[in-house]
């Protein structure tokens, strides 16, 4: 009964893409878990071992001690993304731009496994910034991770532009630290205008991200929720699919390609 359920949403969701036009695919934790990375909230996660209240973005630019606390945190997170791979759900998502149906991917996530699966750089909107870069905090000069991790695998605890002598901070959004304007405002846009608005892997708890499935009903689009728990938004969509995102999707995928 369960299985016989979930194919006939599996055949719901493959119909309404190959109806849409403009999908926006927004992703979260639950996307990156499959590919082995942990959920920072979870049990084992980065919250779990870290204080989350020692990273705040005021402490980060006061404090040399916190900016070495953050940066030994860091280096574990890097080290566990690095060797990560992308899995089905990213490369589901491919494929849907490869159908010529895919806006872009908005996506929580800043483990650059949308790019790795081969998703154009263009496509992906990372709302919470990419834990591959490495921005000068001061004159804006731009470093790629792997370089500065191999300063710190070299005995420096805290690393600073070699250009200005500012802050080096990761790419990413720190608590406390304002939301990236045009990728915010871009989002929204992009929400508002899909016609099929697909979360995959997302809780939605984390605002402002959280909103973007709202601007797409707003917007008049369709909502199709995968995810393992329920969410707040689960009676607002269209479709609501319980399971792993790489499974969901791979099928879901594979059944679009069988009716196209």
């Amino acid at each position: 009964m369960k299985d016989r359920i979930l194919d006939e949403q599996v055949d719901k969701v493959a119909n309404m893409i190959l109806d849409a036009d403009r999908i926006v695919v927004f992703t979260g934790a639950g996307v990156s878990t499959e590919s082995g990375i942990s959920d920072f909230r979870s049990p084992g996660g980065l919250w779990d071992r870290y204080d989350p209240n020692d990273f705040l973005y005021q402490r980060f630019l006061s404090s040399p001690e916190s900016r070495e606390k953050y940066w030994e945190m860091n280096s574990e997170l890097y080290n566990t993304l690095v060797d990560a791979k992308p899995n089905r759900a990213h490369y589901a998502v491919v494929e849907l731009e490869k159908m010529e149906k895919l806006d872009c991917v908005i996506t929580q996530n800043i483990d650059n496994l949308h790019q790795e699966a081969g998703l154009s750089d263009d496509k992906v909107i990372e709302l919470h910034g990419t834990n591959m870069w490495v921005n000068c905090l001061d004159c804006h000069k731009r470093y790629s991770r792997k370089e500065i991790q191999e300063r710190l695998e070299k005995g420096i605890k805290v690393p600073y532009c070699d250009e200005c002598g500012g802050i080096l901070k990761p790419a990413t959004i720190s608590f406390g630290q304002a939301m990236p304007y045009e990728e915010t405002r871009e989002a929204e846009m992009r929400s508002r205008s899909s016609d099929l608005f697909m979360v995959i892997g997302s809780s939605l708890v984390v605002q402002p991200a959280a909103m973007m499935p709202m601007y797409a009903k707003e917007g008049g689009g369709k909502l199709v929720i995968i995810n393992m728990e329920s969410t707040s938004y689960d009676r607002n969509a269209d479709v609501v699919l319980r399971g792993k995102a790489g499974d969901i999707m791979g099928r879901i995928v594979d059944r679009v390609k069988c009716k196209g």
